[in-house]
């Protein structure tokens, strides 16, 4: 099952051409490889399997609590700055510490010498909601 491959028009929607360069519909339209989606749908399949097995075994009172602790340990970051949010306790409440990802092999993205650092100001406006796009252009 794929999106539907539609563009949104938005009437009014002020873009900041300036800050985020210029404003296209390409990724809108154009949808995720289709390995991509795929490794989403059996990753997704296996936390509900894992859901079915622990409420079977434990009772819908556990699921309820961890859904609590999820939502608590997601919410936690730091603000934008040079230290980025680890979520460390939702990687290990979920158990994706155990997971060895390319960033383990390879170096970190956010360690790049192209990076450009996070602007704290652009940052808490994306957080809050004030303005809209990424908090620096090397997130595009």
């Amino acid at each position: 099952m794929e999106a539907p491959k539609t563009i949104e028009h938005q009437i009014g929607e002020v873009h900041d051409s300036l800050r985020f360069g210029l404003d296209t519909k390409r990724g809108d339209i154009i949808g995720s490889h289709p390995l991509e989606s795929a490794l989403l749908s059996v990753e997704k399949n296996q936390e509900d399997m894992k859901r079915i097995t622990l409420a079977n075994a434990y009772g819908a009172a556990f699921l309820v609590q961890m859904g609590i602790e999820r939502q608590m340990l997601s919410r936690f970051q730091r603000p934008p700055g040079p230290i980025p949010s680890s979520m460390l306790g939702l990687e290990a409440l979920t158990g994706s510490l155990e997971d060895f990802g390319f960033e383990d092999y390879l170096n970190d993205p956010r360690e790049s010498e192209t990076l450009r650092p996070v602007d704290m100001h652009s940052g808490m406006e994306v957080r809050l909601g004030i303005s809209k796009g990424p908090a620096c252009k090397s997130f595009m």
